[in-house]
């Protein structure tokens, strides 16, 4: 179960959404049964039957709630909502019953997902926090933009007794200690853009990848051509690594004149000259086509224009021209400018 402390339950009261989901796992066998003349799941449907009650869902939050989180919930305002937040995967075996709830903060939301299964599940701690993180993503996908507080809880009536299995979720892995560090402290962030270059090129085959994405939208790629070669004299990478970040850095970096840039680089880099020249002829060529393409679009406007010129010194209406070439209002008016 979530274990929250003081300092925790007051960072709670400044968020807006409660969720809990309710876990509910019923087993099947002998001593859990009811008569199967009523309904082929008889532990979840009458489990579910009761609590679809206000009165009696109120009753069992005030009775299982933590009074810390009990205390952030208008128990009076407990309603029973369609839909799920289950993913696709989930929905094979999983029901559940879903209700909304008003916080101190605003309107929040109280999940109660109901769960049956024949045997208690080892790793039932991870699939609660997977459900819960079903019901944060089902929040985003919402429109909200923060994520919302999110309770679960097991209940659970099998034959084996106690339940015999931790609710801690990080005790479903192997390693505890290590998934403690990992996954309670803020994630390793690794950012470039803050990074000195004279640490970056001691990086060695990282350090082309955080050089050029470093600076991809801030310099002129031209500027790090010493560091570009330098790197490059090393052979820490394959060809195709190479061809892949220069092209990248065509398509998505600042250089005045790429062809240039990468034809200098591959002369002063001989491991990689013949992939480099590759790239420089196919920006060449590009350049090429997309000039020819130019021409060709310029041509057909100029010979556009000069139709409509005739059309209207020939009489016909401004509109009809329009129609007929194509030609926008600006280029009308610029008609008979030269």
């Amino acid at each position: 179960m979530l274990k929250l402390n003081c300092d925790e339950i007051s960072s709670v009261l400044n968020v807006p959404y409660l969720f809990s989901i309710m876990q509910l796992d019923v087993n099947n066998r002998e001593r859990c049964r009811m008569s199967k003349k009523f309904t082929p799941t008889p532990h979840n449907a009458v489990f579910r039957q009761f609590l679809s009650e206000k009165e009696t869902a109120k009753d069992f939050f005030d009775i299982w709630l933590p009074d810390e989180i009990k205390a952030l919930c208008d128990l009076d305002s407990l309603k029973v909502e369609s839909g799920s937040f289950v993913d696709s995967e989930m929905k094979s075996y999983q029901s559940d019953i879903l209700y909304s709830v008003n916080t101190q903060q605003g309107q929040g939301y109280l999940y109660l997902l109901i769960e049956h299964q024949s045997t208690p599940d080892k790793l039932m701690a991870w699939r609660l926090m997977r459900y819960s993180m079903a019901a944060m993503q089902k929040h985003l996908e919402a429109g909200h933009k923060e994520l919302p507080i999110v309770f679960p809880i097991l209940f659970y009536c099998g034959e084996q007794t106690p339940h015999p299995y931790s609710t801690d979720w990080l005790d479903c892995f192997s390693g505890r200690d290590i998934a403690e560090k990992i996954y309670t402290k803020p994630f390793k962030l690794v950012d470039v853009t803050t990074l000195d270059d004279g640490e970056i090129m001691q990086h060695k085959r990282m350090a082309l990848l955080e050089l050029i994405q470093k600076h991809i939208r801030r310099r002129d790629m031209a500027e790090l051509l010493n560091s570009i070669v330098k790197l490059l004299s090393y052979n820490y990478y394959t060809d195709n690594q190479v061809i892949t970040m220069f092209n990248y850095l065509i398509r998505e970096g600042n250089a005045e004149q790429p062809a240039k840039l990468i034809k200098e680089i591959a002369r002063q880099t001989e491991k990689h000259e013949g992939a480099l020249m590759n790239i420089a002829q196919g920006i060449r060529e590009e350049g090429i086509q997309q000039g020819i393409q130019q021409g060709k679009v310029e041509g057909e406007k100029q010979a556009s224009m000069k139709i409509a010129r005739q059309m209207l010194e020939s009489g016909m209406d401004r509109q009809s021209v329009m129609k007929f070439t194509g030609l926008n209002d600006t280029e009308m008016s610029n008609l008979f400018k030269d």
